[in-house]
């Protein structure tokens, strides 16, 4: 059975919990807050004037929203970061506009998700912060994300990754003190990460388990923050629009969760799941290894409500490390100003993807020509972290291809975004979606023990979902409580 936390399950770990919060001064935001960053006490607003976006302060624990001032230190709260990309960049009539992760401690989204696991045991007296390590399975962010959260909140993360992730993911996890697992392969290489954490759960009983591929607390934090988010910028946009389409890589299936809210406000939305050419799970039931960092791929989370999902896009991992160079070398940016007329502030704003970001893009863009969408169509999608991520990829490309060239620009402006295509694309009628269910029961019945009942339930009973995503209200009752024992707040 499909449990929810609704209360303390166990009352001791609880008080152990609130005495170490109440020892190192960490207080937890509640949902509603990180939603709406204006419930946010004023004494804490103003003792983070003067802490910086990323300093492992337990204060910014109330960053973790999309409405944090992009500067470096002493920001304070604003409206939701994002940045539309012109048509004279995407070639389509479609507005395209996309939600910014860099202005999260960490430079990722993944924090909130995080967050959205660790918090809920904590407040339930099912995580002892004082004797259990926080173990963080990840093909990238997310593990990061953990990691912090569990520095904030006083806690010991493990964070477990593929050994082939960027250079700068595993440097930034040993400085914050993480103890670091690297496993063989790539993103694809999901089976490899959960094969550690099967070994962990059989040899050390001092550390919990937060995979965010099976913890409904991941789309439970999207669907109640960064949904709403996204339904702020499109108001924000004009009268007379449509919200025709929210485009999430697949990853861990809780970015595309935010796409369940959606749907309830506007019904004819298109949830689109985009994924990468080189491993077409979702597409066609594909495998292999790819490098669009930041989602993991070769099974079908448990977390996926695919009920929900309308669109699939597989996506070339070389049309995303093209554009990349594109947008973020300096000969790839003369070229957007000098032949493609953009001014400098919008060039400036494509550092605001990362590869994934660059992904979603790109299936954005196949959404609207396939569904022939103009003007008064908006396609919602996320830049989960920013090319500052991927420093090294862009000395790695350079390595291997030569320096960037204005003519190699130009030959990826046409082939690489202007030459997007409406192939690898499918709409999903009742039998794709419930064939996309169906392959959970190999991952998480005959591989991680779930129940074949609750696999069925996850697609008979769809009030289930809103049960779930309902959680946070009761969480945050919870946390009040939490915060009021701890005494920190006075």
């Amino acid at each position: 059975m499909i449990e929810l936390i609704t209360e303390v399950k166990n009352e001791a770990v609880l008080i152990k919990s609130v005495e170490r919060f109440r020892e190192k001064g960490i207080l937890l935001p509640t949902f509603a807050q990180m939603r709406n960053p204006e419930l946010i006490p004023g004494k804490i607003k103003d003792k983070l004037k003067n802490i910086g976006l990323w300093d492992r302060d337990p204060l910014n624990l109330f960053r973790i929203t999309w409405k944090n001032e992009p500067k470096e230190k002493g920001g304070g709260f604003g409206n939701v970061n994002y940045l539309e990309i012109p048509a004279s960049l995407t070639g389509v009539k479609a507005r395209i506009v996309m939600l910014a992760g860099k202005w999260f401690p960490t430079g990722a989204h993944k924090v909130g998700a995080a967050y959205g696991c660790l918090a809920p045991r904590i407040i339930s007296g099912q995580f002892d912060p004082m004797s259990h390590k926080a173990v963080w399975p990840s093909t990238g962010n997310y593990c990061r994300g953990g990691a912090f959260d569990s520095f904030l909140m006083g806690c010991t993360a493990v964070a477990i990754l593929p050994a082939e992730m960027s250079k700068e993911r595993f440097s930034w996890l040993r400085d914050i003190g993480a103890e670091v697992i690297a496993t063989p392969g790539c993103e694809s290489n999901v089976k490899e990460i959960y094969d550690e954490c099967d070994n962990i759960r059989a040899n050390r009983p001092d550390c919990v388990i937060f995979n965010q591929f099976d913890e409904f607390g991941n789309p439970a934090w999207h669907y109640n923050v960064t949904a709403p988010a996204i339904e702020e910028v499109f108001k924000s946009l004009g009268k007379g629009l449509r919200l025709s389409a929210y485009v999430s890589a697949t990853g861990s299936a809780g970015t595309i969760g935010a796409g369940d809210y959606l749907k309830k406000i506007y019904p004819n939305v298109k949830i689109v799941a985009s994924e990468a050419l080189q491993c077409p799970t979702l597409y066609m039931n594909g495998f292999g290894g790819h490098r669009i960092e930041g989602i993991g791929d070769k099974h079908v989370p448990w977390v996926h409500n695919t009920r929900n999902t309308d669109v699939v896009t597989a996506i070339d991992d070389e049309d995303c490390m093209r554009l990349f160079r594109l947008f973020n070398e300096p000969q790839g940016k003369a070229f957007l100003k000098d032949e493609l007329k953009l001014d400098a502030a919008t060039i400036d704003s494509l550092s605001l993807l990362g590869i994934s970001g660059v992904a979603n893009m790109l299936s954005a863009i196949k959404t609207a020509k396939y569904f022939e969408m103009n003007e008064q169509d908006v396609i919602c999608s996320l830049a989960t972290d920013s090319a500052e991520m991927y420093g090294s990829r862009l000395e790695e490309l350079n390595h291997a291809n030569g320096a960037y060239t204005m003519k190699q620009a130009g030959k990826d402006a046409d082939t690489r975004l202007f030459g997007q295509k409406t192939d690898y694309i499918k709409e999903l009628g009742y039998w794709d979606r419930k064939a996309i269910h169906n392959l959970k029961y190999y991952t998480w019945v005959e591989q991680q023990g779930k129940e074949s009942e609750d696999l069925a339930a996850l697609w008979d009973k769809p009030e289930l979902w809103d049960s779930l995503f309902a959680q946070t209200t009761r969480w945050d009752e919870m946390i009040n409580d939490f915060n009021k024992k701890t005494g920190v707040l006075k």
